[in-house]
């Protein structure tokens, strides 16, 4: 395939030829070759494909929720080419037998993959670090989905197992002892974000952040959703993400969303979420992902107590933020960091994140002066809704994963129109085959960032700020 005249995320125009699996030139003036499909992406815009570091596909054990199959149709008509599955499944994804029934289920994947391993009371470290484990995480410093919260002894255990196998640490943190207990005396919607406080997420972080310092390893901190969380994260150099409902959602739209708007962690106050968007467009967050969590509308209806944690998102990530790019609040080159670039630095992916010649042809297609509204009835997950209905997007025309068009419509249809096509499964997990005998003598932290070593910052103090309770 051959796309010409295409804008990439810098502003510069070029011709990008694909080989096989990899993008094989990026250049200007390239002539078609026999056999060659010729795309004219004059006043299109390609980028690199989202890496989605952190999604929730359900299988096993609540396909009715979502399946590999219809997770995956949702990411590739969203521009997502790479996803990370969570451990808190059924069974969860805790040992190597676990492992292998999950990997069996993610054969049906149009996108590429990686599938994390979790920590429980009963893991067993051995058998699952035996099979192709992405990362160990989300670990759960408090009870979410799949009731895998752990104590502080068997996270630094953890941390010890994954750092022996040089394999980053996703952390889930909110301080349990944190929680304001007061709160479950209301049954209105909010009622779950005044109950799991910002300063339960801002402590979480903090401690979490001085276990793995005092270890000279790194973690990774999942969907932070406070200016705070961020900051603690940034100080001590390590990594963090911010899903796009803690970008764009707040209390606010409680009152239309109700328990529909329920997640883990919570919702914050619109001038946390401004201040959270202005990290993410400042630099101080390594990478969008979306949490993608979903259940049913009927199981989300239901009293604020019993409604389940999450909310979908893996279809709608990319387009919201593409749309936020043709305003100018974020830059395309933003965007492209934001959701492949540091991702794939992050988590060790080097052969994506980028459009480079020698790169896997994970590549999207977007036609940025078009933009439609977010419809659920217009979605591919099989869970029924979206807490951005009405909010506009800008939709890929074309997905392609490692050279292979897994997603197209036509530009002039809308998406979830009649002219929408799918590919067959290619997916693959991306540490599947990886040498294991890499250098392990450079223990900093990788991202976006530039930090001092691990050994620097594990001298210096992270102080808690002062308790707020305007979370």
């Amino acid at each position: 395939m051959l796309f010409r005249n295409a804008t990439l995320a810098d502003g510069r125009r070029r011709d990008v030829r694909v080989s096989g699996e990899t993008i094989a030139a990026v250049g200007e003036g390239f002539e078609a070759r026999d056999g060659e499909r010729v795309v004219d992406a004059t006043g299109k815009r390609l980028l690199p494909g989202m890496i989605d570091a952190h999604v929730h596909f359900r299988e096993p054990g609540g396909s009715h929720k979502e399946t590999w199959e219809t997770g995956s149709r949702s990411a590739a008509a969203g521009g997502v080419t790479t996803v990370v599955d969570q451990p808190n499944t059924s069974p969860p994804t805790v040992d190597g037998a676990a492992f292998d029934e999950k990997s069996d289920l993610a054969a049906a994947s149009l996108v590429d993959f990686g599938l994390n391993g979790g920590v429980t009371a009963d893991w067993d470290p051995d058998s699952l670090f035996d099979r192709d484990v992405f990362a160990l995480g989300e670990v759960f410093l408090a009870d979410s989905t799949g009731n895998m919260g752990i104590e502080e002894p068997l996270f630094v255990d953890a941390l010890a197992e994954a750092d022996a196998r040089d394999v980053t640490v996703t952390v889930h943190a909110e301080d349990a002892s944190r929680f304001n207990v007061s709160a479950k005396e209301r049954d209105d919607a909010d009622a779950w974000s005044a109950y799991r406080t910002a300063r339960a997420e801002a402590a979480a972080v903090r401690r979490a952040c001085e276990v793995a310092l005092e270890r000279e390893t790194r973690i990774h901190i999942a969907h932070t959703s406070t200016p705070e969380g961020i900051d603690a994260a940034n100080e001590a150099g390590m990594t963090c993400e911010v899903t796009p409902h803690h970008m764009y959602l707040s209390r606010n739209d409680l009152r239309d969303l109700g328990t529909h708007g329920r997640m883990n962690p919570p919702l914050r106050r619109e001038k946390r979420r401004q201040r959270v968007y202005d990290r993410v467009v400042e630099g101080q967050v390594d990478m969008i992902a979306t949490d993608h969590a979903p259940h049913t509308a009927e199981e989300k209806d239901a009293d604020i107590w019993d409604a389940p944690s999450g909310v979908p998102g893996v279809e709608t990530a990319l387009p919201l933020l593409l749309a936020d790019a043709r305003t100018g609040a974020l830059t395309y080159e933003r965007v492209r960091d934001l959701t492949a670039a540091n991702p794939a630095d992050v988590f060790d992916l080097p052969s994506k994140g980028r459009v480079a010649e020698g790169m896997d042809a994970d590549l999207v297609l977007v036609d940025p002066g078009k933009t439609y509204p977010l419809r659920a009835d217009r979605l591919h997950t099989k869970c029924d809704w979206t807490p951005f209905e009405g909010r506009e997007g800008v939709f890929p025309t074309m997905t392609l994963v490692r050279g292979t068009v897994v997603y197209e419509r036509d530009p002039d249809d809308r998406p979830g129109g009649e002219s929408e096509s799918f590919g067959e499964p290619v997916g693959e997990n991306v540490r599947a085959g990886e040498d294991d005998g890499g250098d392990d003598t450079d223990r900093t932290v990788r991202g976006s960032r530039e930090t001092e070593s691990i050994a620097d910052l594990a001298a210096e103090v992270v102080e808690e700020s002062p308790d707020d309770d305007r979370s």
